[in-house]
């Protein structure tokens, strides 16, 4: 068959939507006068601002009569089940590494993923042209993770290619650059396998991503395993409990460039894009109807960590959004978790609280800031690890971290991390750059709220990623939390530059003059382990009369301005984060300072 099918996977930020710019590029994909942006692949908002893939995306184009399905995967760990169920697509892959990072926690977690589907590899060493490239002790570490993670001996062969994705080129020579991503369009079409499925089978495709459009509803996306589909063909979606519903095939689709095309009928191993079932799920079967029943499923890694979603109960409420229901919040919630198999939606005691469960925190502020885009209203609470209970005994998640740091922080990264269990597995000088790589065994509780003190210690200069590991037995030490307590406004108002400046000493501010608080709300940060309950609407009292010198300055210090991400990082878990379209606020859960206690814990 001329078909390949094939996903590019590697760690953060190592330059996988870069190469399959350049792949589009050299194809034809893009007429020659067309102006392209770069990172195509990357279309969301939030993934041109973050610099980062979120959500899996196909494109497709031709090289030899050989029509080439690729597929672009997230790189950071939280987006992991995107990377999962993509690779249930495909029957071939690229790993990236970087020639100057080298494998990294996600790089060990693609790798692992790609060698349990049995899909076949090849890896691409790229920015091979940084002043810093360490290509071949790079490709050492490669072979030591293929030998540590390959089931048996077939698995450590692969074929290796050095490139430039910026410069777009690939070689099969790290001295001798390309003109162009030749060598590695030829490898595609010639090394990678063409689909593993059997034509002759009754029809059957495992549902691995949903879409939806305005004219032909929810559309489910998978390769046909087997046998073919048309256009007006009834056929059945199976659902995880086997319940079979009968549709009609409304609209046929595949990939074609950055987008798809219509057609009358698909064969096995195409990618297709079937419309006509009501709520396909992710994970579900499409098959022939009265086929037999498929046991292949969809299972990715279990969430880690959850988090409090709730109704905006604050007295600013509904003054900046246009969704504010309790049911518009859980329809919304749920309807992500259909679209991501890493989330999944819980209700909780009260009915304007829910319980959102992830694999990360990334994945849940993501959520919330599309969210917020949206035009919703609603609060979150500080993320918590999640337990889970096996033969009776409790269990905690347990990640992999690797940090970069120059030499002079080693000290200070070792010590920060280990009140928050986190054990040093190895050290390794990067020669090149003057820094070094530290690798930590660390329970997932212990990254929740580490970013911004992390980055303090270091000056910045830290760079990190981590990965899930598995699970390890409950430990009783306490959760990290932060040291600081909050300056809480006792009374609703507007901020008075007078009344923040005699405040500012106290601690650090979140808010400037002119800014609208409410009794509870957090305006600061305290300088002291307790919170501090204040007036920031304090204004000056005039009179008529003057002296010489009585007068004081009020000039305010810079204002901390808080991010979404910045705010679930920072608060406890007595404290909401407010977040609307156009504001980010801190809060008590109680809103009353008579109702509540300034000594934290």
């Amino acid at each position: 068959m001329n078909i390949r099918n094939l996903a590019i996977i590697a760690h953060v930020d190592h330059g996988k939507t870069t190469l399959v710019d350049g792949l589009l590029r050299q194809s034809g994909v893009f007429a020659s006068h067309r102006e392209v942006s770069d990172r195509v692949m990357d279309s969301g908002d939030l993934e041109r601002e973050r610099g980062i893939t979120i959500t899996a995306k196909n494109a497709a184009f031709t090289w030899k009569d050989t029509l080439v399905n690729v597929v672009d995967t997230p790189g950071h760990a939280d987006f992991g089940s995107e990377v999962e169920r993509a690779l249930f697509m495909v029957d071939g892959a690229l790993l990236l590494v970087d020639a100057a990072e080298g494998p990294l926690p996600q790089t060990r977690f693609v790798l692992a993923k790609a060698l349990q589907q049995g899909i076949r590899l090849a890896v691409v060493i790229n920015k091979v042209d940084r002043p810093d490239a360490r290509v071949h002790e790079v490709e050492e570490q490669v072979l030591e993770l293929f030998y540590d993670l390959a089931g048996d001996d077939g698995q450590t062969e692969y074929d290796t290619l050095y490139a430039s994705a910026k410069q777009g080129w690939a070689s099969t020579d790290p001295g001798k650059p390309a003109d162009d991503l030749s060598a590695l369009l030829d490898l595609i079409v010639q090394d990678m396998p063409p689909p593993r499925v059997q034509p002759q089978e009754p029809f059957h495709m495992l549902v691995a991503d949903r879409r939806y459009d305005s004219f032909m509803g929810q559309i489910a996306v998978g390769r046909i395993e087997a046998g073919q589909v048309g256009e007006g063909q009834r056929i059945q979606l199976v659902d995880e409990q086997g319940q079979a519903t009968p549709f009609a095939v409304t609209a046929l689709q595949r990939i074609w460039g950055l987008g798809s095309e219509r057609v009358s009928e698909l064969t096995a191993g195409n990618i297709a894009l079937i419309a006509g079932a009501k709520q396909p799920r992710i994970g579900d079967v499409i098959q022939q109807l009265e086929g037999p029943a498929v046991p292949r499923r969809l299972h990715v890694d279990p969430p880690a960590v959850s988090a409090r979603i709730a109704v905006n109960t604050s007295p600013l409420a509904g003054k900046e959004g246009t969704y504010l229901t309790s049911r518009k919040l859980y329809e919304t919630l749920e309807a992500a978790c259909r679209q991501n198999v890493a989330l999944s939606l819980h209700e909780t005691d009260s009915p304007e609280v829910f319980e959102l469960k992830a694999r990360g925190e990334l994945q849940i502020v993501v959520l919330l800031e599309q969210m917020r885009r949206q035009g919703y209203e609603l609060m979150a609470g500080r993320p918590r690890i999640l337990v889970h209970e096996r033969d009776g005994q409790k269990l905690e998640p347990q990640e992999s971290l690797v940090v970069d740091v120059p030499q002079d922080f080693v000290g200070a990264v070792t010590e920060f991390l280990a009140p928050r269990g986190g054990t040093m597995q190895d050290m390794q000088p990067l020669a090149a750059s003057g820094r070094v790589r530290l690798e930590f065994i660390i329970p997932t509780r212990g990254l929740i709220g580490m970013r911004s003190q992390m980055l303090t210690r270091t000056r910045g200069e830290a760079v990190y990623a981590s990965s899930f590991q598995g699970f390890i037995p409950w430990d009783d030490r306490k959760t990290p939390r932060r040291q600081n307590g909050a300056l809480v406004a006792d009374r609703d108002g507007t901020c008075a530059e007078y009344g923040l400046f005699h405040l500012q000493d106290r601690g650090r501010l979140f808010v400037g003059a002119g800014t609208r608080v409410y009794e509870g709300m957090i305006f600061g940060e305290h300088s002291r382990d307790t919170d501090l309950n204040a007036n920031p609407t304090k204004e000056k009292k005039l009179t008529n009369m003057r002296a010489s010198g009585s007068d004081e300055s009020t000039k305010l210090d810079a204002v901390r301005g808080m991010s979404l991400d910045e705010a679930l990082e920072w608060i406890d878990d007595d404290e909401w984060v407010e977040i609307t379209p156009k504001t980010i606020r801190l809060r008590k859960a109680m809103l009353k300072a008579n109702q509540r206690k300034v000594t934290r814990g």
